[in-house]
């Protein structure tokens, strides 16, 4: 009696642990995607893009209709109510038509990983840029500290589902995170060194 009851304490601790960490995934979630609202404004001013890199949005975008496909109770047409880009109307007709029901979770699962992991890679794209010019400029802090955040809180949310389709991509986002925070540290420093710098007279 005395086991079962500790049993079922440890099961409610688990419980509580996977929901508490799937709301700080999906709170973070949001601040990652207002994060770049200080881009798109300075953009919208200046009427120009720049040197911003439009691939983080895109494959946002994409990963998260994919993981919306992923995440719907089943897997049915009927959740779909918004418009979506042909390769998205791809993955749903093969997940439809061609696989069976655990095809069809594996399928689309390994497809979020793989959107998962372009969505956290993108903004290393602009890496190069980062070291050529030794700016930090055109990698936004707020969208770099935001998807490092999000992706630690999924990673714990994975790992207590025991869902690898989940903790996999986050985990190495988290990891692509770091790095970017790193640069960001590393760069933003240079630049404030090379700030103080004297002024030379010719």
């Amino acid at each position: 009696m005395v086991l079962a009851s500790a049993v079922a304490m440890e099961i409610d601790s688990y419980a509580a642990f996977t929901y508490a960490a799937g709301i700080a995934g999906n709170l973070l979630a949001f601040v990652l995607f207002v994060s770049p609202i200080p881009t798109f404004r300075r953009i919208v001013r200046n009427e120009s893009t720049e040197s911003f890199s439009g691939l983080p949005y895109i494959y946002s975008l994409l990963n998260c209709l994919i993981c919306l496909w992923y995440g719907l109770p089943c897997l049915k047409m009927s959740g779909m109510l918004v418009g979506v880009f042909a390769v998205f109307l791809l993955v749903v007709y093969i997940s439809l038509e061609m696989l069976s029901a655990r095809g069809r979770q594996t399928f689309v699962g390994y497809l979020s990983v793989a959107s998962l992991i372009s969505m956290f890679a993108s903004p290393l794209f602009i890496i190069g840029l980062v070291i050529r010019t030794r700016s930090v400029e055109y990698m936004p802090f707020y969208l770099s500290l935001s998807t490092f955040l999000m992706s630690i809180s999924f990673f714990v949310y994975g790992l207590l589902l025991r869902d690898f389709f989940i903790y996999i991509p986050n985990g190495i986002g988290a990891v692509l995170g770091v790095v970017q925070l790193a640069l960001y540290a590393y760069y933003s420093k240079t630049e404030r060194q090379a700030e103080r710098l004297p002024l030379l007279s010719s």
